[in-house]
């Protein structure tokens, strides 16, 4: 019997494996506080006790709500770990149709994440942008 993908929330303990990752892609480390739900406030799709991708969603008192800082596991390179980014991608947008949104704002800058979501039916604005962060 294949392994199959699981879509699950995040829990408390995959914040320091979420940070290896980001630190793997050269990414900077969210602090917590900034994130959804200390932490917590997002999505993971495993296999078996494999950890592949998660996301963070951030929800907005308007009709949009957020998908950032999707990171997946560099480790994990099996056949499907595509799979698992659009599974990853698509419930995400399930469960903000089932809360009443009509948009899903993300940003990114990876060429196979963009062609990922330009799949999945995602509008990709073609001209660069950067995240802009203060600590106040």
């Amino acid at each position: 019997m294949k392994n199959k993908l699981i879509f699950r929330p995040l829990v408390e303990e995959d914040y320091k494996i979420i940070c290896s990752w980001w630190r793997w892609w050269r990414w900077p480390e969210i602090p917590k506080e900034m994130l959804p739900d200390n932490g917590k406030g997002g999505f993971m799709i495993q296999k078996d006790k494999t950890l592949i991708a998660c996301c963070f969603l951030f929800i907005t008192n308007s009709k949009g709500a957020k998908l950032e800082w999707l990171v997946s596991n560099p480790k994990y390179k099996e056949e499907d770990r595509k799979e698992a980014i659009e599974m990853l991608i698509n419930s995400v947008e399930a469960v903000c149709k089932n809360m009443g949104y009509k948009y899903i704002f993300s940003i990114g800058r990876n060429k196979h994440l963009m062609e990922t979501h330009k799949k999945l039916g995602w509008l990709v604005d073609e001209k660069p942008s950067y995240e802009i962060i203060k600590r106040i």
